[in-house]
């Protein structure tokens, strides 16, 4: 388990200032028998008025909850940036209730019943409360709409599935380097899964207009959800990793 997850667990990591990542336990993805472990990540960010933007949570426990306290800042959103990035919103609802949390379309319909509780809409690109430091922008798919952030301070680019990034040294299973060879996100070739490019044959456009803008804001940094992510040149992973789409 340690080989393929990005030790340690469940605890703050500082990446920048008012900037860290949470790396989580692995997860199934996938239809059986081919169904996938993913290592999960969380970003957290601070605003300048010491609120927490909770990005894609991980599991909470009680000493990840004290060491937020203790060295970030309080949760005042919680966000679940595509329909499949939502498991442990619930538990983070109710050790926060007083955070406001935002689901990405589809949320509620894929959770199955497992979030019934009140949440604000995720799909737009204004009219946040956290626009004078966080851009936000959806990508809609058939499938899936997911929405990224771009944090202007650090200039951290926040994807969960857009692309993937599998690294071969913590990839255990025969089959799963495999399938991520196949699949187009194996490190260091990591980009948009196949399966998810054809959910947007019918929106190209729209996405490459999409994936222009964050290059456009030319990002230091680009954390992703599963596999290794981008401590550096932002912009040259996003113009490789969608160079099937920006020919």
């Amino acid at each position: 388990m340690s080989r393929d997850t990005y030790e340690p667990l469940n605890t703050l990591k500082a990446i920048a200032p008012g900037l860290w990542v949470v790396d989580g336990p692995l997860i199934r993805f996938g239809p059986r028998p081919l169904s996938m472990p993913f290592p999960t990540r969380m970003t957290v960010i601070r605003l300048g008025d010491g609120d927490l933007f909770i990005h894609s949570p991980t599991p909470l426990f009680p000493e990840l909850a004290e060491e937020l306290e203790r060295w970030a800042g309080h949760p005042r959103w919680i966000v679940g940036p595509n329909r499949l990035h939502y498991w442990w919103i619930p538990d983070w609802h109710s050790a926060f209730p007083q955070a406001d949390v935002y689901l990405a379309p589809r949320i509620r319909e894929q959770s199955a019943g497992r979030i019934d509780f009140t949440a604000q809409q995720l799909d737009r690109e204004r009219g946040y409360p956290w626009d004078g430091e966080i851009t936000t922008l959806p990508v809609t798919g058939n499938f899936m709409t997911e929405i990224v952030f771009f944090h202007h301070r650090t200039r951290t680019l926040v994807l969960a599935d857009l692309i993937e990034n599998f690294e071969p040294a913590k990839t255990s299973s025969r089959l799963m380097r495999w399938l991520t060879q196949i699949g187009g996100v194996r490190d260091p070739d990591g980009g948009m899964p196949r399966d998810m490019r054809c959910s947007f044959r019918q929106h190209k456009a729209a996405l490459r207009a999409a994936i222009e803008r964050m290059i456009a804001w030319n990002p230091e940094r680009i954390i992703l959800a599963h596999g290794r992510w981008y401590t550096h040149a932002g912009t040259y992973e996003l113009r490789r990793a969608f160079r099937w789409l920006l020919g």
